[in-house]
């Protein structure tokens, strides 16, 4: 049976409002962070040292598997999905619909997403978000495409192709409150694994098929957030972009270019640096002369 097509949406929106719609804090942020048990030592316990420990309250780590020493350093804001380690469709939402849910269930006004080599600036986030009001329906990240993905939706014995943008969930993104609650029908209570096998499609993309597709709200693309997908390299004026990445993989390292204190060897992803240039109070941070 011939396929039928249907494109949702332009490209996205840039985000370039004004100035303040609303003041935010800390408090109405909900930070997932996703990782899995193989990499709590690798990733997890730097980001707990540098960009975690300045946001401990409103950040959720959501893993596979119970972890002690995590734990105690998390408490009850470590989440233990049950969900499998591996690293597939499956198991990434999975994940996606338990950070959803607590989401939900925690009644603050923005649920952003990041992963687990992923350096929050949280500042930076407080002043992008609050550009927009949470009751509206926003949906802001960075899209790791040029174009907008295809999926295939089968209702029955007929078949139709969809076109829509996503974030990708390598670089972060964010969600008004007002958004999720229309995203229950296809996100809650576990349907968000549903929607996902429904279009084959990872974690991210179905969070851009059941907003853009299915909502018909557009992503907001913004230039501040980052993933190792890009030439981290090229990134300038690193103390007011959102997220930052890295990647060092089989000696070939991608990460952003920030002088000391630390060598490379010493901060090969170069967040310790990033946080000292932040946050200079820090008490592991070397004291300039």
């Amino acid at each position: 049976m011939p396929l039928s097509w249907r494109a949702i949406s332009g490209p996205p929106r840039s985000s370039a409002a004004p100035g303040p719609v609303e003041r935010l804090t800390p408090d109405d942020l909900f930070i997932a962070v996703k990782t899995t048990g193989r990499y709590h030592r690798q990733r997890l316990e730097l980001l707990l040292d540098t960009w975690i420990s300045r946001n401990r309250p409103q950040t959720y780590v959501f893993t596979d598997g119970e972890d002690e020493e995590l734990r105690k350093r998390m408490g009850t804001h470590l989440i233990n999905t049950n969900c499998s380690a591996a690293h597939n469709r499956q198991a990434l939402s999975c994940k996606m619909s338990l950070e959803y849910d607590t989401f939900i269930s925690s009644g603050k006004k923005w649920f952003c997403h990041v992963d687990d080599d992923n350096y929050l600036n949280s500042g930076s986030l407080l002043k992008l978000l609050s550009q927009y009001s949470h009751a509206q329906d926003v949906y802001i990240g960075r899209p790791s495409l040029e174009r907008p993905i295809e999926a295939t939706e089968r209702l029955g014995a007929t078949e139709m192709q969809v076109r829509f943008w996503f974030a990708t969930g390598g670089a972060g993104f964010c969600l008004s409150h007002g958004l999720t609650l229309k995203m229950k029908p296809w996100a809650s209570d576990g349907t968000f694994m549903a929607t996902a096998e429904h279009i084959r499609l990872p974690d991210d993309c179905t969070v851009g098929y059941i907003v853009e597709a299915l909502l018909g709200v557009s992503l907001i693309r913004s230039p501040l957030f980052h993933s190792h997908l890009e030439n981290l390299g090229l990134v300038s004026d690193v103390r007011n972009q959102v997220t930052l990445s890295y990647s060092t993989v089989d000696n070939s390292r991608n990460t952003v270019n920030v002088k000391g204190p630390f060598s490379i060897h010493e901060d090969p992803t170069r967040f310790r640096s990033v946080h000292c240039l932040l946050h200079p109070d820090t008490p592991w941070c070397p004291r300039l002369l």
